[in-house]
């Protein structure tokens, strides 16, 4: 670990960022930022979920453009929100710690999962969609779009609840091991709420 200030060029990124809130992760009795190493989980997390969320944010943006169902409507702006808020924080910490948002490590490196990151079809972690299932949202309408980004937005949330269970036992950044639960907690509570719509069309998730 090592330590430095806040600058104010630094707080002005997390401005920037969407994540002035989060501005003292980190921050140490004196006012400095002790700042996890670049191969850490504090980081190795900031960077893949940020990336595990750009693509909810994207899945949510689809599928509210192909069907007028207002509780799937609803459902979708609440994640593409919820995500784009938090992924600002998470590149806002990286920023912040002067790392690097980009690694040459395979995904869930820090997690020992590397190897398991398969990468195929655009799909860079688990629970991610293909970029063949992206396209293949895009041409679906109304019930059929409903059941699939439910079923895609399922897998997702398994993924993502994975990785945040990760940083909760791995990471050391306080704040971010808080963020991280508030994950688990709040998509769980959206798994059990899609399957039950899921359910009301007639479906199920894929596994």
């Amino acid at each position: 670990m090592r330590t430095v200030l806040i600058t104010g060029s630094a707080v002005a990124v997390l401005v920037a960022a969407g994540a002035i809130t989060y501005a003292v992760a980190g921050e140490d009795g004196d006012g400095s930022v002790a700042v996890p190493s670049a191969d850490s989980a504090d980081a190795g997390f900031a960077r893949d979920m940020a990336v595990h969320h750009q693509q909810a944010v994207e899945m949510s943006y689809i599928v509210r453009d192909r069907t007028k169902d207002a509780d799937v409507r609803r459902l979708a702006y609440d994640i593409a929100q919820t995500q784009a808020n938090q992924r600002g924080m998470l590149l806002g910490w990286l920023d912040l710690w002067g790392l690097p948002k980009v690694s040459a490590d395979p995904p869930m490196t820090w997690m020992g999962m590397g190897d398991m990151a398969s990468g195929k079809d655009g799909s860079l972690m688990p629970g991610m969609a293909t970029n063949t299932e992206l396209k293949k949202l895009g041409t679906l309408n109304g019930r059929q779009a409903e059941v699939f980004y439910l079923q895609l937005m399922t897998d997702h949330h398994k993924g993502g609840i994975h990785m945040a269970e990760g940083c909760v036992a791995k990471c050391t950044v306080g704040v971010e091991k808080s963020l991280a639960q508030g994950m688990v907690d709040a998509q769980q509570s959206e798994l059990t709420a899609m399957a039950q719509m899921l359910k009301e069309r007639g479906a199920q998730p894929r596994d």
